[in-house]
């Protein structure tokens, strides 16, 4: 999930990014919090790293410049290093003076360092030094990543300092694939319209717009060139064949209201920094999107540098750090959303989300409630709203907010499956079954096939003894669809269970587990099949591996009685087994805020066992930048920055070996041809909204 408005560039080159050393683990744990502080040089690089692997870039920072003050690391090499993880920390935790003078260190250190250079190329661009801009974003020109990112922002240049045409010929100039041409027209033609050259830049516009009519910012960009041309009715005719497509997106919804009103339509840039920002922000969406959480922060930051107010990259870093499990730096960001922009109200639902993560659930629901109350139509809100009580088991709450989604809805489409199957799990849970069943079939009449409602509703009927042959194959045809869902694999086993096919039972559990070998209930289930089928030691092992894995507390209990006796081999036994399906994994929220409708819902909780609907849905309205083609020739990066790895014991007594291999990228290894470029991807309008977090959802 994951917001830009921006189109976003060659997700194939962004993919590269995963096998550079730059990135570090997503790993779901605490901060290193203050007011802790090591008392030795070893020690506070130590916690650098610790600071650097959680994502507590801040932290990071601090902790590793305290080390290097120490002047304890005397080993040349050693101090360059260091020198290398401070910058990239300081860039990453947004401190971005103190980064521009860490770079100016590296750059000594290593004079082709690509971060440090584009780092000060911006800072050039930045201070309108479009010359010197040039000069060091040349360094970058053949490193992967930054390979179409800074030639594009080097362009933008020659637009600051007054030579439009010099930088449009040198952005036809930037070798590429057609595909790549939307992003470059777009660009070009942003270029040309802010110069004031508006039939020049309509023609850009249209060729971008022709190419990828979803993409919000080429939309935006080319209806504010045709007005600024004297074309108001076709300018009104593309915003209107896009809100047929994608409703509710408020970038285009403000935008008719102004043109509708005669107010003065802008540029959709009117400084080469706000020209140069999106495309940082489309490189971080990019980014984002493909798993590459450092060099997203890295481009999301320096976007920000130039453009502090920028509601997209904002929104798009902010929900970065929440997937990252640093949710309080992303209630600051989104907070920091400024009110003038459209995407103001996306941000305060997504903020309330966030709280409901840092475990202020009440103040996130007060705040849907004051976003309803003023708006009692406000679709995302509401369903953002039953998405919190979904997630904390607040089932009465739950169905009362997806009834009242509904009644806002009026007459569904295929987009809204979700909020009936959600309200379905909400019935479910409070023992309302005809109400839940006759959800999950509208969702099915709404959404055929849909994975995720084949297998609760098959489940569901198999758990009762009802439907048995129609839910089998409901739960057969969801496992056709997603093979590689070890929550959707489990229903199939557990259903052959509760069907006393114990062979068959065991075959897909034992593969569930494979799929998801740390779930608790997963586990649990492989142990009862195993005992029912006589292989009883197997059994044993497998509870206690369930018992391992943390399971719900009443689970424990039956689990814990099962490695004392045993289980009985009547059908009571099974009776307390009845609806406790594995659970859904915690879903990740989208790279970009809101999301167009193309994004697959969060897998769908079992039927018996509390769901984790996604978490709160974000406002759909804004769809996700369409990945761009990916370039001829991306080579491989060997070095680019990455945060710190975790410390080994002995780096506390070896001060001079401790800093590990340098953060700031070297040069590119053997250049690694790209895939065959593909014309970039764009947001589908008819798939549903998740109900923890909106974004128009497609769940198949």
């Amino acid at each position: 999930m994951p917001l830009s408005s921006r189109p976003s560039l060659c997700a194939a080159l962004m993919a590269l990014a995963l096998s550079t050393t730059m990135m570090a683990p997503a790993v779901a744990a605490k901060s290193v919090e203050r007011p802790f502080r090591p008392t030795t040089a070893s020690g506070s690089l130590l916690a650098g790293r610790l600071a650097a692997n959680v994502r507590d870039d801040d932290n990071a920072a601090s902790f590793y410049a305290q080390a290097l003050r120490s002047g304890a690391f005397k080993d040349e090499q050693a101090r360059q290093e260091l020198t290398n993880r401070t910058f990239i920390a300081l860039l990453t935790s947004g401190e971005m003076d103190k980064a521009v003078t860490f770079a100016n260190r590296v750059v000594a250190i290593d004079k082709k360092n690509p971060i440090a250079h584009l780092v000060l190329g911006i800072r050039a661009l930045k201070a309108r030094n479009y010359t010197k801009a040039r000069e060091e974003l040349a360094f970058t020109l053949d490193k992967p990543i930054l390979q179409l990112a800074t030639p594009l922002i080097s362009t933008w240049t020659y637009a600051g300092a007054g030579q439009t045409k010099k930088g449009v010929v040198a952005s036809d100039d930037i070798s590429s694939n057609d595909g790549f041409s939307t992003f470059k027209n777009f660009s070009a033609g942003m270029m040309l319209d802010m110069a004031g050259m508006h039939d020049e830049a309509v023609t850009r516009l249209k060729d971008a717009h022709d190419r990828d009519a979803n993409a919000v910012s080429i939309v935006d960009a080319y209806v504010r060139a045709l007005v600024r041309a004297g074309k108001k009715d076709e300018a009104l005719k593309v915003l209107d064949d896009y809100t047929a497509k994608i409703p509710r997106q408020p970038i285009i919804a403000a935008l008719a209201a102004e043109i509708k009103a005669g107010k003065a339509i802008k540029p959709a840039v009117t400084t080469a920094q706000q020209g140069a920002a999106d495309i940082l922000v489309s490189v971080a969406a990019g980014i984002a999107k493909q798993g590459g959480a450092d060099y997203a922060v890295v481009f999301y930051r320096l976007a920000l540098y130039l453009e502090p107010n920028n509601a997209t990259a904002l929104i798009g870093l902010a929900e970065l750090y929440s997937d990252l499990k640093q949710p309080q730096i992303a209630e600051a960001l989104f907070k920091s959303v400024p009110t003038s922009s459209p995407l103001k109200r996306n941000a305060e639902i997504e903020l309330a989300t966030t709280l409901d993560e840092l475990d202020k659930t009440d103040e996130g629901v007060a705040h849907l409630k004051k976003i309803i109350e003023a708006n009692p139509k406000d679709l995302d809100a509401i369903i953002s709203l039953g998405g919190i009580f979904n997630q904390r088991k607040r089932w009465d709450e739950a169905a009362s907010a997806f009834s009242q989604a509904i009644d806002v809805i009026g007459k569904p489409s295929r987009n809204d499956w979700a909020t009936y199957y959600y309200r379905g799990i909400a019935y479910e849970r409070t023992k309302q079954w005809p109400k839940a069943e006759a959800d999950f079939k509208k969702a099915l009449e709404l959404f055929p096939d849909q994975p995720s409602v084949l297998n609760y509703l098959g489940y569901s009927w198999i758990d009762q003894g009802m439907h048995l042959q129609e839910g089998m194959e409901m739960i057969k045809k969801a496992v056709d669809q997603r093979p590689d869902d070890g929550y959707i694999v489990d229903s199939l086993g557990w259903a052959n269970y509760k069907l006393g096919q114990y062979d068959e039972a065991v075959e897909q559990l034992d593969r569930a587990v494979s799929l998801k070998p740390s779930d608790p209930t997963i586990n649990d289930h492989l142990g009862d099949a195993f005992w029912k089928a006589g292989r009883k030691l197997e059994a044993t092992f497998q509870w206690r591996h369930a018992l391992d894995s943390k399971p719900e507390p009443d689970d424990k209990v039956k689990i814990e009685q099962k490695l004392k006796d045993g289980m009985r081999d009547t059908a009571s036994a099974d009776a307390g087994k009845a609806g406790t399906p594995a659970k859904a994994p915690d879903a990740a929220k989208p790279a970009d805020a809101p999301k167009a409708p193309d994004a697959a819902p969060a897998e769908a909780p079992k039927p018996a066992e509390t769901p984790k609907p996604v978490e709160a849905p974000k406002p759909a309205e804004t769809p996700k930048p369409a990945d761009a083609p990916k370039p001829a020739d991306a080579a491989k990066p060997a070095d680019s920055p990455k945060p710190a790895d975790a410390a080994k014991p002995a780096d506390t007594t070896k001060p001079a070996e401790a800093p590990k291999p340098a953060d700031a990228p070297k040069p590119a290894e053997t250049p690694k041809p790209a895939e065959t470029p593909k014309p970039a991807e764009t947001p589908k309008p008819a798939e549903p909204v998740k109900p923890a977090a909106p974004s128009n959802s497609n769940g198949g």
